[in-house]
């Protein structure tokens, strides 16, 4: 497995090694023993898919508070996405920083996104299916969202969504959040 760091510390696209031959290919998507020997260790605790008809498409961004906070391990398992983590941790270096990286069922790359980030997504393509990995469990009391064009973040997403909940389309700033008090992690 290749581990490649982005600017956002705890950030990293993972690369698992794909094996191939005339039947098709092999890969671990996700191995115990290769995270460890990364120095990731982390206690997955639920697997999440989702499948998005449409190109255009956008979820997010979307985080758990404390108590029940979460790292990810992102994968696209059909079609092609725009995947982002945003730093939400008031104190961090890298606070309201984001990265993007395109995930698609080809080129097999993974992004892992621990807690304090929020995380979104956008279609790039029909028929999308993502599935990830969650160290928490979902608990409705702790999940929030951040608006997807909030200027204080300023995600470069390559087009306007054409499909969105009203609940990511009406979702508060960051600033909303904060004034609030509703970011702990």
């Amino acid at each position: 497995m290749q581990v490649t760091k982005t600017k956002l510390d705890g950030v990293l696209i993972l690369e698992p090694k794909v094996f191939g031959d005339a039947r098709g290919w092999f890969m671990e998507s996700w191995s115990l023993r290769k995270f460890e020997s990364a120095g990731l260790i982390f206690d997955f605790v639920q697997d999440n898919q989702s499948y998005s008809a449409h190109k255009g498409t956008l979820r997010g961004l979307h985080y758990q508070t404390a108590p029940f906070a979460q790292t990810k391990l992102v994968r696209c398992t059909r079609g092609k996405l725009l995947d982002v983590a945003a730093d939400i941790r008031e104190n961090s270096p890298t606070f309201k920083q984001w990265v993007a990286v395109e995930l698609t069922a080809e080129n097999k790359k993974q992004l892992l996104i621990p807690r304090g980030f929020a995380h979104g997504f956008l279609t790039l393509t029909d028929d999308v299916e993502i599935q990830y990995k969650a160290d928490n469990f979902y608990a409705p009391d702790c999940d929030g969202n951040i608006r997807w064009n909030d200027a204080d973040i300023g995600i470069d997403w390559p087009f306007e969504p054409t499909i969105l909940a009203d609940k990511d389309a009406k979702a508060p700033t960051l600033s909303q959040r904060l004034e609030r008090g509703e970011l702990r992690f």
